[in-house]
């Protein structure tokens, strides 16, 4: 068995860095219109706050599992300790890493597609062109992680100056412009607390929450966490009530200056924004910074889901080459490999908005539902665990947690919950056959008898 990094380099700021860059990307540019136009109405600031609502309740699961078992992998380990090291928790853990190895590359082509669609207001682009950028944007990010951790977190706070000067700018000009108030005044004009609105809420939740994963990022790296106890809940907390201020801010900014029902149809909505306010070459400049921030985004999912494939095979639970370590860098190469090869063939293959619904869709009942309910096994069966975290009111924030996580998975549709069933279905079957051969759990109790 090969052993997990244990070199702990990453410090708070960069920690924080890392994930602030992940949950920002193309996300919230791109997500923007798409948000107003399923609110169709002023009152669409509230998904953006239902948003950072979820993420705050389930980042105090997070928090009290990364404390606990800071080690690279994060939810691999979760699951594993949560459900049992030598029973159900193989399979969860199991499951979990089956579907990184598609649902990762996925969240890595999202922003890579992402990339080349807010590209195509520079200039224009043949669907080759597209395919082009969007693969070549991949390519970039693994050749720019082939290296060492401290190297990486140099990188990540960099990234992490951009994306916060992109946000101010764009949040500066909606000050500058003095209408900042308009929105927030009206923002309740036509709102009746029924049905219709709680329907729309759910599914304009599906975009705004894709615009906030990346908070726990953070817990994959685990191992490589200065002072995790610490570290990790502080980062995690502080990255997503920042980012959820920017985003309101931003909101707030570009619909003082572009009427809501004008900015819901807007493709380029930001650069659309910055061109009313201080002209095109100001436009095309942000522009350039939404894609800096869109590739920042890239670099920091890439750089935590790698270490997930890793830490299953480093365990035994895997297969053996993912547990590879780079001689001279320690980094897990061949997973960081693999992930970006799929991601790749990902970026050449779908469209946008048919992966922002697969994402959540094929993650929620595992590595959220599952993860918030075996936290509560956890204190029930080994009291011996300790929770350098504790999070306040426990367990209502972790029946919470998965209330509006079925209510988020219900929202991506029929198609996209029955692709998340096949997901966990066919990786059940893999891994009894797996179990099987090797004669793993529960194949070994049958043996036995």
């Amino acid at each position: 068995m090969s052993e997990q990094v244990q070199e702990r380099r990453l410090s708070l700021l960069q920690a924080t860095a890392i994930n602030m860059t992940d949950m920002v990307g193309i996300g919230p540019f791109i997500t923007l219109p798409m948000v107003i136009g399923i609110m169709n109405g002023p009152y669409f600031l509230y998904a953006w706050l239902a948003g950072a609502v979820l993420s705050l309740v389930d980042a105090t699961i997070w928090s009290e599992l990364g404390a606990a078992f800071p080690r690279a992998g994060g939810s691999y380990n979760f699951l594993k300790e949560t459900y049992g090291k030598d029973n159900l928790g193989r399979l969860m853990s199991f499951l979990l890493v089956w579907q990184t190895m598609i649902q990762a590359p996925l969240v890595i082509a999202s922003a890579a597609i992402g990339f080349a669609s807010y590209f195509s207001y520079l200039v224009p682009l043949t669907p080759l062109h597209s395919k082009m950028i969007s693969g070549g944007v991949v390519i970039a990010i693994v050749l720019l992680l082939y290296r060492k951790i401290e190297d990486i977190g140099k990188i990540s706070v960099t990234l992490w100056v951009i994306v916060i000067a992109t946000l101010a700018w764009i949040i500066g000009g909606g000050i500058w412009h003095g209408n900042m108030m308009h929105p927030i005044a009206h923002i309740n004009d036509g709102l009746n607390l029924n049905f219709a609105f709680v329907t729309a809420i759910g599914f304009a939740s599906v975009k705004s929450v894709y615009s906030y994963l990346g908070y726990y990022n953070v817990c994959h790296l685990g191992g490589e966490i200065v002072n995790p106890a610490k570290n990790i809940p502080r980062s995690m907390f502080i990255s997503i009530i920042g980012i959820a201020m920017l985003y309101l801010s931003m909101n707030i900014s570009v619909t003082s200056v572009i009427p809501w029902h004008v900015a819901k149809d807007s493709a380029f909505v930001i650069s659309a924004f910055m061109q009313e306010l201080s002209g095109p070459f100001a436009a095309k400049v942000v522009t350039c910074m939404i894609l800096i921030v869109a590739f920042a985004s890239v670099f920091s999912a890439t750089l935590g889901y790698s270490r997930i494939p890793y830490a299953a095979a480093a365990d035994g639970a895997f297969f053996k080459i993912f547990a590879r370590l780079h001689p001279t860098g320690k980094f897990p190469y061949v997973s960081l490999l693999f992930l970006g090869g799929v991601a790749f063939v990902f970026s050449l293959l779908f469209k946008l908005s048919e992966v922002i619904s697969a994402i959540l869709a094929m993650r929620i009942l595992i590595q959220f539902i599952a993860q918030a309910y075996g936290l509560i096994l956890l204190k029930r069966k080994r009291k011996e665990v300790n929770f350098p975290y504790k999070m306040p009111f426990f367990p209502v924030p972790v029946y919470l947690a998965i209330a509006l996580w079925a209510g988020i998975l219900i929202s991506t549709g029929l198609s996209m919950v029955l692709g998340g069933l096949t997901a966990i279905v066919s990786g059940t079957a893999v891994y009894f056959i797996k179990s099987k051969i090797n004669k793993e759990w529960p194949f070994e109790k049958a043996d036995a008898i």
